[in-house]
């Protein structure tokens, strides 16, 4: 299944009413690594009121969200609802406050601290992973025209190409359309064209997913 997750982590900061929230936000592939991540903000900001963050894995479906001693539902929560509504996992954000003595308010609180999730979101390397498989070609080069000409459309990642004695060309192509793809290539060639197909994984389609 496809899923969008971040390539590096990601910092954001900004002050509302005096308090400076400053948002974190990490990929992260198990329960362990986490709970790591939300230790090392801790650490770098032990004189900070409030460590408040949420996290969601693929793995087992977890899902996991703390409001730091925040009123309950004002911090955590809309958090964790600014990754759910972006569609995003195997991630971590933790968002530091530090107090400037005004109160915000419950509204207040859910405005900033989503806000900050959202920056922080915005400022990250997205990343659209999907199941893909290797394939490699090799034909003659009076059919490459025809195969240039009929690759956009299956939105494939052009991984390397050698232009020999025939013409090489190794791609990544999302299992959904890899029977669709080889089927034409098949049509359009008469059969000519070899395709050897590799082990099967996830690869970021980001860029031709847009």
């Amino acid at each position: 299944m496809d899923y969008i997750t971040i390539a590096a982590p990601a910092q954001t900061s900004f002050t509302e009413k005096k308090s400076e929230f400053i948002g974190y936000l990490s990929p992260v592939c198990s329960n362990d690594e986490a709970v790591e991540f939300i230790s090392s903000v801790r650490a770098q900001h032990r004189k900070a009121k409030h460590h408040v963050y949420a996290y969601i894995l693929r793995d087992s479906n977890i899902t996991r969200y703390s409001d730091d001693g925040e009123p309950q539902g004002t911090a955590g929560v809309p958090v964790l609802d600014v990754l759910q509504k972006r569609n995003l996992t195997d991630l971590c954000c933790v968002v530091v406050r530090y107090f400037g003595g005004i109160l915000l308010g419950g509204g207040g609180l859910v405005r900033a601290y989503s806000h900050s999730a959202a920056i922080t979101c915005d400022a990250a390397q997205i990343q659209h992973m999907c199941e893909s498989t290797p394939l490699t070609l090799r034909m003659d080069y009076t059919l490459y025209g025809k195969v240039t000409y009929c690759l956009p459309k299956y939105g494939v990642l052009e991984q390397n190409s050698d232009f020999n004695t025939d013409v090489m060309l190794e791609l990544l192509v999302r299992n959904e359309v890899l029977a669709d793809l080889k089927a034409e290539l098949t049509d359009i060639s008469g059969g000519k064209i070899q395709m050897q197909s590799g082990t099967p994984g996830y690869a970021d389609f980001s860029s031709v997913l847009k």
